[in-house]
């Protein structure tokens, strides 16, 4: 009788990461794999659209949790997913990243006496006022199964007592499916007639530090507006900070190139990125993205569960202002040196199969 794993995504995040190992999964005879789509994310651009960029079979279950507060999410997900795991039956529940989806389902899985793997475990910030701390580390002192994507994240894990036979350093799957979509969008922004040559800045905002303060907010968008007129600026505006904006009565005039577009799907944003001269943001799977690509990146962010992207790839913390937003844009934009692609250890497109290996004998002892 084949193994029923059941994963569990919410957000596009969990969906880059979820694809490859779909794949890896799909391709053992020995396992049935389930997909459930919590719908955290339930604007077509920001899932629909992924789930076809990264060819992931269609959910056998969409629980359609929409949004809301953390507490009522994370609640949400727990009472829609209960009766599909009844249902389902599996024998490991396995959660991706840090978001309210991936908590909500490791504690109703455990509670269910079902083993849990997590994708993307021990990455920490160590700053407890982001929900998504939180939600990393109550998963993974949940979880049976650790999959670290990097060594300071094994690291992170001894450091709080977790058993090491649980943990597993086994690379970042979302290199997976940049690696292999990268040719693709590559080609598809070529064929688009897109401009490759001229500099250009994409920036991402959409966290609650960010984009929930109006003040900062306000400051954030004049210094984009600012930098625009020295640099073209490609703006992919979050559904979270256009609303935030259009509270304040506020829309983004550079009078230079400040091309506000909407969010976009996983092929065209990473065609974007590829061919940018500096991506700021304050997202996680960005500064991963352009560590491996071997793009600059500045993330408006005090803290970063993801240190290996600083200490070993492009990425850069500067202060979340309009003054640490121009001044890193603009000492970066100066430099002349030659774009180098780091390399960090097992961010190879390898990792989901890595995954599949620990998922499968796990389950088997």
């Amino acid at each position: 009788m084949p193994m029923r794993i059941l994963s569990v995504v919410g957000t596009r995040p969990n969906f880059m990461k979820l694809a490859p190992v779909a794949r890896a999964l799909d391709a053992r005879a020995e396992v049935e794999h389930v997909i459930v789509h919590t719908g955290q994310h339930y604007d077509a651009t920001m899932s629909d659209a992924f789930f076809a960029d990264l060819e992931i079979p269609a959910p056998t279950h969409a629980l359609g949790v929409g949004s809301g507060t953390h507490t009522e999410t994370t609640a949400a997900v727990m009472s829609k997913l209960e009766p599909v795991l009844a249902f389902e039956r599996p024998d490991l529940v396995l959660v991706y990243g840090d978001v309210n989806s991936t908590v909500a389902a490791a504690m109703t899985a455990a509670q269910r006496r079902i083993r849990v793997a997590h994708v993307e475990a021990g990455l920490r910030s160590h700053d407890r006022t982001m929900p998504e701390e939180l939600n990393r580390v109550i998963t993974d002192h949940i979880a049976d199964l650790l999959l670290a994507p990097s060594v300071d994240a094994v690291d992170n894990l001894h450091a709080e007592g977790i058993a090491p036979g649980g943990i597993h350093f086994v690379g970042n799957v979302m290199i997976d499916s940049l690696v292999r979509i990268l040719p693709r969008a590559q080609r598809e922004r070529a064929l688009r007639g897109d401009g490759q040559d001229a500099p250009y800045v994409v920036t991402t905002l959409h966290r609650p530090s960010n984009v929930d303060d109006p003040e900062r907010l306000r400051e954030l968008i004049r210094a984009l507006e600012e930098l625009s007129r020295e640099t073209p600026v490609h703006f992919a505006m979050h559904p979270r900070t256009r609303r935030r904006l259009e509270e304040m009565h506020l829309k983004p005039n550079g009078g230079g190139a400040l091309h506000v577009m909407d969010p976009l799907g996983y092929l065209e944003m990473l065609g974007l990125v590829a061919s940018a001269s500096l991506v700021i943001t304050d997202s996680g799977g960005l500064q991963e993205e352009t560590s491996f690509l071997g793009v600059p990146c500045l993330t408006l962010r005090p803290n970063t569960e993801r240190p290996i992207t600083c200490s070993q790839g492009t990425n850069e913390l500067v202060t979340p202002s309009g003054a640490g937003l121009l001044g890193g844009a603009r000492r970066v934009l100066g430099r002349t040196s030659t774009r180098l692609r780091p390399v960090i250890e097992k961010w190879d497109g390898h990792a989901a199969d890595r995954i599949a290996d620990v998922i499968c004998d796990g389950i088997r002892h």
